[in-house]
């Protein structure tokens, strides 16, 4: 049997790059804390995505949370269902009220066109995601953010790296939360980021990630711990090294897969975006009407060891936990729910051999 392909592959650099980076926390001693890595990681990742303002936690969902909590939002925060469970949790457990928006067929990002019926006098802000390095409507939703008086948080852990017009994702709306979790395009082990336009934000949320301490006898606010560790800060120094080689090794394999399934009756593939640079991140495929079901091609699949993912499914509006809330009904959202019911994403890391690619098809126009 060939070996198991997984969905993702973490990418990581050379051995010694590694090591000879982490070299000086031997001498310093300092493991965490913001220290040395952490403090040019922040830096090198401010020249890298154009952000005036960034932000280094532990993971992507407590930066969610920060930012939530640092905006000081209370009250309800329209966002998506068809999101990984991470954006609807921060929302609940920063106690606002998530009110989900369907999304559009074609990049499966919130639909602009159906936001404002959602809008209530509770409203205080939008939550939107970009999807699979496919970008939100940025501009649509500015203008109707701008409208309302309503803040915009973009959960951005999907587009690292991605480009509208030559414009970083980091700089759209008020904040754009990144993860830098192992399966992401980059990554930092485990962490993520907040690029965020108002200065003032800085302090607060470097207070909330570190207990609310501003000195050693000074507790200004309820914080937690969100403090991304030197190790992990030193990995994400090696990765932005070999980021854009990555990226086309990704562009690579995109391509493989778009010339074997494109215009096979019953798959969907996304189209590029005008204006968009991707970063590839994932490559979802959508079975509506093909000889096989999702579900069968996810069992063709890892019949002969190949991993894909249903990725998103569920939508988060179905979770268990949340069943019998208001305002939690996957038939309010109609588009998202049939294609979390049809979408799949297949194998796709920088170094996954064409030939890999082309077993993985074949065994899906099998």
């Amino acid at each position: 049997m060939s070996e198991t392909i997984n969905v993702t592959r973490s990418s990581l650099p050379g051995f010694e790059e590694y090591c000879s980076e982490i070299r000086s926390i031997w001498d310093s001693h300092w493991l965490t804390n913001m220290g040395d890595k952490h403090q040019q990681l922040e830096s090198e990742l401010k020249k890298y995505l154009g952000a005036a303002n960034v932000a280094l936690l532990t993971n992507g969902h407590l930066a969610l949370e920060n930012v939530i909590e640092a905006m000081e939002l209370k009250g309800e925060i329209i966002t998506s269902p068809f999101t990984f469970a991470s954006t609807t949790h921060a929302i609940v457990r920063c106690g606002c009220t998530p009110v989900f928006c369907d999304i559009n067929p074609e990049d499966y990002t919130i639909d602009p066109a159906k936001i404002e019926a959602l809008i209530s006098d509770k409203t205080v802000a939008i939550l939107p995601i970009h999807v699979y390095g496919n970008l939100c409507d940025v501009d649509a939703i500015d203008r109707i953010a701008k409208k309302h008086g309503l803040k915009v948080i973009y959960d951005a852990a999907h587009a690292f790296g991605v480009t509208k017009n030559g414009v970083s994702s980091a700089v759209f709306g008020d904040a754009a939360m990144f993860s830098f979790h192992a399966t992401k395009v980059f990554n930092t082990i485990e962490g993520g980021a907040l690029c965020f336009r108002d200065e003032t934000l800085n302090q607060r949320i470097k207070d909330l990630k570190n207990f609310g301490i501003q000195g050693p006898e000074d507790v200004k606010y309820v914080g937690g711990n969100a403090k991304m560790n030197e190790f992990c800060a030193a990995m994400g120094l090696c990765n932005l090294r070999h980021l854009e080689v990555w990226i086309e090794q990704r562009k690579t394999v995109d391509e493989r897969y778009r010339e074997r399934l494109g215009g096979v009756p019953g798959i969907r593939l996304n189209a590029p975006q005008k204006g968009v640079r991707s970063n590839y991140a994932y490559f979802p495929v959508v079975f509506d009407g093909y000889k096989y079901t999702r579900d069968e091609v996810f069992d063709r699949l890892g019949g002969h060891g190949v991993i894909a993912r249903k990725y998103f499914y569920p939508i988060t509006n179905s979770f268990e936990c949340y069943r019998g809330r208001p305002g939690f009904d996957p038939d309010s959202t109609p588009v998202a729910k049939h294609i979390a019911e049809c979408v799949l994403t297949l194998p796709l890391y920088p170094d996954l051999s064409l030939a890999e690619v082309d077993r993985i098809c074949d065994i899906i126009l099998g």
